[in-house]
């Protein structure tokens, strides 16, 4: 029997990695990018390279037509989905006296409405759901991430809270610390040394560590609402 598996933002960094873990282990892939188009349409090139299917949509989750149109896409096209992957996060980091309100607006749409909504929206295909958290809503928030962290938070206790809602599905979070992107290579690397020092972590953790961890949750009796914790890589 084919599987599918629905993975948000797969376009690069952490999604991108565990689109092709998926695809490695038998998962037919469905993604969603927003700006990416590029980078979409090569991943599908190497994903399609595994004889699985690759199918993607556009989701821009700070547009409510977008979303409705996704939603219907994934309606029309497919009668389940035994993974979603809420994988698509952005980040607006700046100082608080400078933080302008519709930022921290979009950044909680994004990271934290938009699964809520995908999960709402397709609860009856879905038969998993792992959103993509961070440690920055546990205890390694910083002075510049207030909304993102805020973000985060939400999408544990949404993840606890909805594990006593979704009958017969599982839903769990995994919070990693910093992971080696795209991102997180342009950022000022000074200010990065810093950060995981303060927060004792001694190496960035791969998006493959976290791509490998997914299927690792998919393969055992692991109890809906739990949330895995990845503090450092384990290379």
């Amino acid at each position: 029997m084919e599987k599918y598996a629905l993975i948000t933002g797969c376009s690069k960094g952490i999604g991108k990695a565990i689109a092709l873990e998926l695809a490695n282990n038998g998962y037919n892939i469905i993604g969603s990018y927003n700006t990416s188009i590029e980078e979409i349409e090569l991943l599908k090139k190497e994903i399609e390279q595994k004889k699985v299917k690759f199918d993607y949509f556009k989701l821009d989750l700070l547009n409510d037509e977008s979303i409705s149109n996704f939603i219907k896409n994934i309606n029309n096209k497919y009668n389940k989905i035994d993974v979603l992957i809420n994988n698509a996060a952005i980040s607006l980091d700046d100082v608080f006296e400078y933080k302008d309100e519709q930022e921290f607006i979009d950044v909680l749409k994004v990271n934290l409405v938009g699964p809520f909504i995908l999960i709402q929206k397709l609860r009856d295909k879905l038969n998993f759901i792992i959103n993509i958290a961070s440690t920055d809503g546990i205890d390694t928030y910083n002075k510049l991430n207030l909304d993102y962290s805020a973000s985060k938070a939400g999408l544990i206790n949404l993840t606890k809270s909805l594990s006593l809602v979704l009958d017969n599905k599982k839903i769990v979070a995994i919070c990693p610390n910093w992971v080696e992107t795209e991102s997180i290579k342009e950022m000022n690397q000074e200010y990065l040394k810093e950060e995981m020092k303060r927060i004792g972590q001694r190496k960035l953790i791969k998006s493959e560590e976290i791509s490998k961890k997914v299927i690792e949750i998919l393969n055992i009796n692991i109890t809906s609402g739990e949330i895995i914790v990845m503090r450092d890589s384990n290379e």
